[in-house]
């Protein structure tokens, strides 16, 4: 069965290779339906691991990516160093919220459901990042963390804003807004008030400014919302119970 997938528009380079999976393609039953790649939201590991095994034949990845155990926090995998390939398994998974490699044939994965993958290249395709950005990860400095550990010049790379909750329905709290315009005021930009007296929060937008703050001017994507489309994408906000997409990213040799 082929498996439908979307694919960055992006400046990345050749060796570069990226894609988002969706929701058709899998064999999960209801409320997972279908290509659910979460093993941690209650369906079937049996339908975890096809959907997994069918995700990778597709590609035709070399090995399985690395699977994270997402926390919402900073701390980034250097999977050359800390995964070596001999490790690899189900029971050996890494608690972090990003991950960087050099290394051809190690996909780097980000499950998401409203949280917005971010995809990094350096313009030469030595060094990848994959990070996962929900607002606790923004606010705490997840992209910092993860541009610092690929150890390139930010100018050098580019990157990729995968789908995420759009603004229209990523309502948020004052506390939220505070904490991003304490490490920044131009954050403003990304809240607007509604009539509950809480704030619609633009994901893309504190993503866009965190990266330019940072020297990365080569930015694509963000505009896909979770929420608003049913069809394609896995939303935690609209429906609770549900499964989870996958970003990935791999050096082709």
């Amino acid at each position: 069965m082929s498996i439908p997938l979307l694919r960055p528009r992006w400046s990345a380079p050749p060796p570069v290779r990226a894609v988002c999976s969706l929701r058709a393609g899998g064999v999960s039953a209801a409320p997972f339906e279908s290509l659910n790649l979460g093993d941690h939201v209650g369906d079937s590991p049996e339908s975890v691991v096809e959907n997994r095994r069918r995700l990778q034949a597709a590609l035709e990845l070399a090995a399985e990516p690395l699977w994270l155990r997402q926390v919402h926090g900073t701390r980034v995998c250097e999977v050359d160093t800390e995964w070596p390939v001999s490790l690899r398994g189900a029971t050996d998974v890494a608690s972090a919220d990003a991950c960087v490699t050099r290394v051809p044939e190690r996909a780097l994965a980000i499950l998401v459901a409203d949280c917005m993958p971010i995809l990094l290249a350096s313009d030469t395709g030595e060094v990848i990042a994959a990070a996962h950005a929900g607002w606790r990860g923004l606010a705490a400095g997840i992209l910092e963390a993860t541009v610092a550990a690929m150890r390139c010049d930010p100018a050098r790379l580019c990157a990729w804003l995968g789908p995420a909750i759009g603004a229209a329905h990523f309502e948020v709290g004052g506390e939220v807004r505070s904490a991003f315009l304490a490490a920044d005021t131009r954050a403003a930009a990304a809240f607007s008030p509604n009539a509950r007296g809480r704030w619609q929060c633009d994901l893309g937008l504190l993503a866009r400014q965190r990266l330019q703050r940072l020297g990365v001017a080569a930015i694509s994507g963000g505009e896909y919302c979770t929420f608003a489309d049913a069809a394609r994408f896995y939303s935690y906000r609209r429906d609770g119970l549900t499964g989870r997409m996958a970003a990935l990213l791999w050096l082709q040799p």
